[in-house]
């Protein structure tokens, strides 16, 4: 049975709001001089050059100011190995803009950071030092276990009590991540707080806590496995081979070959393939996180969207108001990611996080300086 989409956009019944005190941030004027410091998260990846600035309040934080483009670092990169003339170009004038954002608000506590194409870029150091030339910022390139580290506290406030095995998923750019959580010897009351704990590290959890099973960082995300399989014409057979491709790269992942009970298992994804999906299937015109950050999907709802981007072809992804320009050419090598994960494990139901590695730097950076208080992952 084919599922019935939302009409007008409203959300879905599916729809689900993070459980009170869990919300990791909102939107907020600037505040006034005074009021407390701000940070700042900068996730330079792949495809996209994202920033947030915060400040922190009470357990959570408000959002003072973003910034968002799609930068395309990682183009010709699966070729060469090296970053293009061309994408640097374009990557520094979004820096330049970041840097005067944080100028403009007084940022004094900040991380910046940079993730797969630049861990791969043979070139990568020299453009370190041209973005600190040109662009007068200072960025850091964290490793794999770093950035799923991150993405999997920013995912906190969305884990269910219910839930004793949790597979957090962020599919990015240049790179997957996935991390396979048991929960089963925490109290349902703290397993929040025990995935947000995890920000010391995977290996340093005490008895009774949060218990990484496993993790991994597939060298393959919406673009590097788009550019995999560019030369394969025919839009449903490219989509099939990239699907099982990226299945084939998960055999040293220890959950792929074990069996596990659909009951308490419970998966989140976290990326733009994800959130897109989600806004197409409740058929958002403009994008809404607060309809999407918290939605809980079906398997079948899923297919359906994938079968409706699949149906529409290139061209029809292309001028479809749900994707967007910027995602439409790389919406399908996310959804062979995303379909081959729903295949895979025992769960017809996938958690929509609007969030991911800049908050999960924010949260980190507030942690450390003791400014989060009352907070519920203390």
């Amino acid at each position: 049975m084919t599922p019935e989409r939302p009409r007008g956009g409203d959300a879905s019944p599916a729809q689900v709001e993070p459980e009170k005190g869990f919300r990791v941030f909102e939107s907020s004027p600037p505040p006034k001089p005074g009021q407390g410091p701000l940070y700042a998260a900068l996730d330079l990846g792949t495809n996209s050059c994202r920033m947030l600035i915060a400040q922190p309040k009470g357990s959570q934080f408000t959002v003072v100011d973003s910034f968002s483009k799609t930068v395309q670092l990682g183009v010709g990169l699966e070729a060469s190995g090296r970053l293009s003339r061309a994408s640097m170009g374009r990557t520094i004038q979004a820096l330049r803009i970041c840097q005067k954002k944080l100028e403009r608000h007084n940022v004094r506590r900040m991380r910046l950071v940079a993730t797969e194409a630049c861990r791969r870029a043979e070139n990568a150091r020299d453009f370190m030092r041209q973005v600190r030339r040109e662009a007068g910022l200072q960025l850091e390139i964290i490793t794999p276990e770093e950035e799923a580290r991150l993405a999997v506290i920013s995912c906190a406030p969305l884990v269910s009590p219910t839930t004793e095995q949790l597979l957090v998923v962020d599919i990015g750019g240049g790179s997957t991540e996935l991390v396979w959580i048991d929960l089963s010897e925490v109290e349902p009351e703290d397993r929040p707080r025990a995935i947000m704990r995890l920000h010391t590290g995977f290996d340093a959890q005490p008895v009774g806590g949060a218990r990484v099973v496993d993790w991994i960082s597939v060298p393959l995300g919406v673009a590097t496995l788009r550019d995999q399989f560019g030369d394969v014409e025919d839009d449903a057979p490219r989509f099939a081979l990239m699907s099982w491709f990226f299945e084939e790269q998960l055999a040293s992942f220890s959950p792929y070959n074990a069996l596990q009970k659909r009951e308490g298992f419970q998966i989140i994804g976290t990326s733009g393939t994800v959130t897109t999906v989600a806004a197409s299937y409740l058929g958002l015109r403009r994008y809404d996180r607060t309809k999407v950050d918290g939605l809980q999907m079906t398997s079948d709802q899923i297919d359906f969207v994938i079968r409706d981007y699949l149906s529409l072809g290139p061209e029809g992804r292309r001028t479809d108001p749900r994707i967007g320009r910027d995602r439409h050419a790389l919406i399908m090598s996310g959804a062979a990611i995303l379909q081959a994960l729903m295949r895979i494990w025992p769960t017809d139901r996938l958690s929509v996080a609007d969030r991911g590695l800049r908050e999960g730097l924010l949260y980190a950076q507030m942690t450390a300086d003791g400014v989060l208080t009352e907070g519920p992952f203390a």
